[in-house]
């Protein structure tokens, strides 16, 4: 695809100074001057060619056509979202974010919904306070759950369906929750919202 064996090489003496005697001449005119670049921008660009086209080389006519494919593809789905800037590969710093998104600790969290969609079989208009437990728990493993996710890498564990990593879940539970249902029935919940939140 790329000829990595491209060189830049400086014009010859001749021909640059009968450009420097033109130049000089029409110096009067009002066209500027075309920026030039720098020798040592042109060898960075050289080598970013080479690096390019034996990296290139490695792969299967297929393999660049399913890349150049791909790239397109996800160029014209951000240009018809609207994300004229979006660039092709995501930003280290959006990936980032995202890392620390993923890793938040565990902490207590609560949302304001309806019985009907606790999805417990009631059918009620009324509002209840929902606390759950929600992040993660990378701090606070443990010996035993590096010796268990030992054990399973190496297959001594097979069947048995473990978590080799503790668990944000509810370590207490708030106070029972009352409400009526759409025919007027009154109905108590136990253990509905948790309380405390903590990695088990």
């Amino acid at each position: 695809m790329f000829n990595g064996s491209r060189t830049y090489s400086p014009l010859p003496s001749s021909l640059s100074s009968s450009r420097a005697s033109s130049s000089s001449s029409s110096s009067s005119s009002s066209l500027p001057a075309a920026p030039r670049r720098s020798p040592r921008a042109l060898q960075r660009h050289s080598s970013l060619l080479s690096q390019y086209s034996s990296l290139l080389e490695s792969y299967t006519e297929g393999e660049i056509r399913q890349l150049i494919s791909a790239l397109v593809e996800r160029y014209s789905q951000a240009m018809n979202s609207g994300g004229h800037e979006l660039p092709l590969f995501p930003r280290a710093g959006s990936r980032r974010k995202r890392a620390r998104a993923r890793h938040k600790p565990c902490a207590l969290k609560e949302l304001e919904v309806s019985v009907s969609e606790l999805g417990l079989g009631y059918k009620s208009d009324e509002t209840v306070l929902f606390r759950y437990c929600s992040g993660t728990c990378e701090a606070a493993v443990r010996s035993y759950d590096l010796s268990l996710k030992s054990m399973r890498s190496r297959r001594k564990i097979k069947k048995e369906k473990v978590r080799a990593r503790p668990c944000c879940r509810p370590l207490a539970y708030d106070d029972d929750v009352s409400f009526l249902d759409a025919y007027n029935r009154y109905y108590t919940v136990n253990e509905l919202s948790a309380k405390e939140c903590g990695c088990v």
